[in-house]
């Protein structure tokens, strides 16, 4: 059994331990509450801004998508990934790792794929096993719409001169702060309509032409999909590094009860020890 020097030592470092991931927890918790609030306002927007571009699009015809809605043979492939620039988050940045390699492995195996980046972590582990391209760790730093934007525009002239056939996002969906779920999501080229008939002539009046709505909302379209995407992986973040801080403070606490117990009974048994000591001089003396 170790002394009671050292348990006093590993009962001191522990407390030192729960005072940061406690802290850690609080300050997840307030960013969470934030950057929740955001995503959930913009998903009914972001929804229905892309349900009304699939719609318009399938009326018309594809020429009129110009070079975002052109569908090619799929043989070069960029995947933009988005983790976060920090650990201690539990396995939100594992999670996306292991989605990226799954997918590579199962839809693009016989396609050439490239990586960009959003996000330290997973351009450290995937540049290991993956071209990365390019990365923006830094758009973490100024989150804004027009930040991200910058972005968009450059992914849409990658795919528009045809450098790639296929880009597509991969990035954590916000569910709750204990839940977050992997997303692959097709980014160019836009995505048709799915399951139902899209909109008629009959169904509204369009002013401008529905030619000229749909080229001024592919862009706007694009960016805010981006943006959604990377907004959700931010709330994830701190929802995943708030739950994972809240398990590391609660193990903490388990490890430093056990450790006031092994100290508390090592040091009965130290006193006991003393006072036999004691009894067992006493009767010598009187022998």
């Amino acid at each position: 059994m170790a002394n009671l020097k050292e348990i006093r030592n590993r009962i001191t470092s522990i407390g030192s331990t729960m005072q940061i991931t406690s802290a850690m927890k609080m300050v997840s918790a307030a960013k969470l509450k934030k950057a929740q609030d955001a995503i959930v306002a913009m998903r009914p927007y972001s929804s229905k801004l892309t349900e009304l571009l699939q719609n318009l699009s399938a009326t018309l015809d594809s020429e009129v998508g110009g070079a975002y809605s052109t569908q090619r043979e799929v043989s070069k492939v960029l995947m933009v990934v988005i983790t976060s620039n920090r650990g201690l988050c539990g396995g939100f940045n594992s999670s996306i790792t292991k989605e990226v390699v799954k997918t590579v492995n199962e839809k693009y195996s016989d396609a050439t794929v490239d990586l960009f980046t959003i996000g330290k972590k997973g351009g450290d582990v995937l540049s290991k096993s993956y071209n990365l391209t390019d990365s923006r760790n830094d758009i973490f730093d100024d989150l804004t719409f027009d930040n991200v934007a910058e972005i968009a525009e450059k992914l849409m002239e990658l795919y528009a001169d045809g450098s790639y056939d296929k880009i597509e996002l991969v990035y954590n969906q916000f569910k709750n702060a204990a839940t977050q779920l992997p997303q692959v999501e097709q980014f160019l080229p836009i995505k048709p309509i799915e399951g139902g008939e899209a909109i008629t002539n009959s169904d509204y009046i369009f002013e401008p032409s529905k030619e000229e709505i749909v080229l001024a909302l592919i862009p706007k379209s694009l960016k805010t999909q981006l943006y959604k995407a990377i907004r959700d992986s931010f709330a994830s973040e701190h929802g995943a590094r708030m739950t994972a801080m809240h398990k590391a403070t609660d193990n903490a606490t388990d490890l430093r009860d056990e450790l006031l117990l092994t100290y508390n009974k090592a040091r009965q048994a130290a006193i006991t020890n003393e006072i036999l000591e004691i009894v067992g001089g006493a009767e010598a003396l009187n022998n």
